[in-house]
């Protein structure tokens, strides 16, 4: 049986977070101020969305943190799943605000209210700036991790909420129609929900244990199964930890001259660089359990 993986902590993505977190915090104290003072439904909502979005950031930070500490007997990956779960949660979060949005937004279109559009105006564009500032710090990171990645499409919704508020304060300071209010509160909505619906999805499938994006699981044994003195391959699972931490594991059945002659050795460093090497996603962390072709029958017979 062979294991092959490489320890890499990466860099700390607790820096960026925590500059996007200080600054959102701030945006929504200035924004529920401006949403009771203006009466807007789209500053109002906007300004939960915000608040939402801390509390993702805050979730974001705190997994982290807890991801960069030393593994245990206890836990073998350490914390690096905590990513997903918060990533998960923050999905969780956007989809509730963002299905609320809708809904409220609908009810506001039957039934109107005034709101100070100027006073939107000001507020939208401080809401803006913070969130410009915000995205400029996760920018450089966000492909780092789904942490990461769930972090900067909130932030990326709440500049587009707050483009959104300033639009409708516009159109009701120039027409007077205060039906824009609740457009565009369900415009932010809409925006939140299609990205909400895609990382909810992605972040389940590694909580599954599918097989990654960017890999052909049949691909992989076809190519295994090439190899020379490989016979079979069985047991093939292909699952991912946390970004960037894809793991396989796999029975070979190799020919039993391997073990007289001691080229079994050879087999494993092959499939090692097949797996590491040879696919657009590089898998490090690979356990193979080499078998000689008697091994099969003791095998079915196991499960029998």
């Amino acid at each position: 049986m062979g294991h092959h993986h490489h320890s890499s902590p990466g860099t700390d993505r607790r820096g960026p977070l925590a500059g996007a977190l200080s600054i959102t915090l701030g945006v929504f104290v200035l924004q529920i101020v401006g949403a009771l003072w203006t009466g807007s439904l789209a500053l109002l909502f906007d300004s939960v969305h915000v608040l939402t979005d801390a509390a993702g950031l805050a979730m974001a930070l705190g997994a982290a943190t807890l991801s960069v500490r030393p593994t245990s007997a206890r836990r073998s990956w350490g914390f690096r799943r905590a990513e997903v779960i918060a990533a998960l949660l923050q999905a969780a979060f956007l989809l509730a605000v963002g299905t609320y949005v809708l809904v409220e937004g609908v009810r506001r279109l039957i039934t109107p209210t005034d709101v100070a559009a100027p006073e939107m105006i000001v507020f939208g564009v401080i809401g803006l700036a913070g969130n410009l500032a915000a995205l400029g710090l996760l920018a450089r990171h966000r492909t780092a991790s789904f942490n990461l990645r769930a972090a900067f499409l909130e932030v990326l919704n709440d500049a587009l909420g707050s483009v959104a508020v300033i639009v409708a304060a516009v159109i009701i300071t120039l027409t007077g129609w205060m039906r824009a209010d609740a457009v565009v509160a369900m415009l932010i909505g809409a925006l939140i929900i299609p990205r909400t619906l895609r990382l909810l999805r992605e972040t389940i499938d590694v909580l599954l244990e599918s097989t990654p994006a960017g890999i052909d699981l049949e691909e992989v044994r076809t190519h295994i199964a090439r190899l020379p003195h490989v016979r079979d391959v069985h047991d093939l699972h292909i699952t991912q930890i946390a970004t960037g931490l894809p793991v396989l594991t796999a029975h070979i059945v190799v020919d039993d001259d391997c073990y007289r002659d001691g080229s079994a050795h050879a087999v494993l460093d092959q499939l090692q660089e097949c797996v590491a090497e040879h696919f657009d996603v590089s898998i490090d962390h690979c356990t193979f359990q080499i078998e000689p072709l008697g091994h099969v029958r003791h095998e079915t017979e196991l499960t029998h």
